[in-house]
């Protein structure tokens, strides 16, 4: 089954009209995209979109041979000019089964938000399915015994649980090609676009590209041990996040713990929660290694700078005295025994730290300590991960890769 990409971004293109962002600006030639819509063996059309035509031919294809054009959610803005020539576009109802003349089979896949979700089984049997902007499936069945789609067409930037549930249901699996549509201006073009696809274990294509389902395409894996560091509200946990934001499980391990009384703190670690997905199982404690040791689904650590302080206040280490006596190798030993666990660890594993000693030297000789072994802490387990990233206002500088 073969599958052009007329268009891959949202229904309002890339850039948007009038939009001054700084992504638009830059999304221009090759990197602009219209919106999204797949042409299958010449003859299926998903989604009518303006210039389909024109899109056609530059891609090397005639709309001619199309015998079906299905729509997957409702087009705003006036309508959709019909090309000469073309079926009349229309929407499958959800659950049921459509058979075009070309010998492809069409079921309409109901959705958790306004649209219809496509699975395509071509005559020679490999099988895509293709989601509407924003939508995620609203259930995971599956027929028995059914294999892993060999494409998936998705939101994956825009709504990365739609992944999470394919995956969590078997409907996805390691081999399956995942091409991310309906892209926005959310993400800037190019090198950040790739390296977002990348971490969800999907790929973006420019307009016009043609590929064959189930085919298979090597895309990154997602390093086993990644390090992102940053300063206060740099957005380093959110890129934390973001990176394991495809997992159908990952266990959120919170150093930081709970202080009574405290609501501004209370606060903070409440926003934390309601931005991980209702699926992550959250694990509050600074007991790292264990969890390093046994196996499991992915683990974000947030965060080591947090671990070092519970660590010093177990050594005492914040004393003179007890740090020149047994404070310094009480905490020396335990910070080994925690990059030996980074080191041999078999499950994936993204840790956030915080980035300091670039400004103001502290008063105090404890603060001072602090910052000299979290430098020593970062570098440790910095040289045991793959990949380290850096975020500065926001944007993810890789160190290490």
């Amino acid at each position: 089954m073969e599958l052009t990409l007329l268009g891959t971004g949202t229904p309002e293109g890339l850039p948007r009209p009038g939009c001054p962002c700084a992504a638009c600006a830059v999304s221009l030639g090759p990197r602009s995209r219209t919106a999204t819509s797949l042409l299958v063996d010449g003859a299926l059309l998903l989604d009518l979109t303006p210039g389909a035509v024109l899109a056609g031919a530059r891609a090397g294809h005639s709309l001619a041979g199309v015998r079906q054009v299905l729509l997957t959610h409702p087009h705003d803005g006036p309508p959709v000019e019909l090309p000469p020539g073309l079926p009349a576009a229309g929407r499958v109802p959800d659950g049921r089964e459509l058979a075009v003349i070309s010998g492809h089979r069409v079921r309409a896949v109901p959705m958790d938000a306004p649209g219809t979700g496509y699975e395509v089984t071509g005559p020679d049997g490999s099988r895509l399915l293709y989601l509407p902007p924003g939508g995620a499936p609203a259930g995971t069945d599956r027929g028995v015994g059914q294999r892993p789609y060999d494409m998936v067409l998705a939101d994956v930037l825009g709504r990365p649980e739609a992944l999470v549930r394919l995956r969590a249901s078997g409907a996805a699996g390691p081999t399956t090609d995942v091409i991310a549509v309906h892209l926005d201006h959310d993400t800037p073009p190019g090198r950040e676009l790739e390296r977002r696809c990348a971490a969800a274990g999907a790929r973006a294509v420019p307009d016009g590209t043609t590929v064959t389902v189930g085919e298979y395409h090597a895309v990154p894996d997602l390093p086993r041990r990644t390090l992102v560091l940053g300063g206060a509200r740099s957005g380093k946990s959110f890129e934390a996040e973001r990176r394991l934001a495809g997992f159908p499980e990952v266990v959120y391990v919170a150093t930081g713990g709970s202080r009574d009384n405290d609501a501004e703190w209370a606060a903070r670690i409440g926003l934390h929660r309601e931005r991980r997905p209702g699926s992550w199982r959250t694990v509050e404690t600074c007991e790292l290694v264990p969890l390093l040791v046994e196996g499991g689904p992915p683990l974000l650590i947030d965060c080591l700078a947090l671990w070092l302080t519970d660590a010093m206040d177990r050594a005492g280490a914040w004393d003179d005295a007890v740090w020149a006596g047994q404070g310094q190798k009480e905490l020396r030993e335990r910070v080994a025994e925690l990059v030996a666990a980074v080191r041999t660890t078999r499950r994936t594993v993204v840790a956030v730290s915080n980035e300091v000693g670039s400004g103001i030297v502290p008063a105090s000789a404890s603060g001072r300590r602090f910052r000299d072994e979290l430098g020593r802490l970062n570098n440790a387990v910095a040289a045991e991960c793959e990949h380290v990233l850096m975020v500065v206002a926001g944007q993810a500088v890789v160190l290490k890769e």
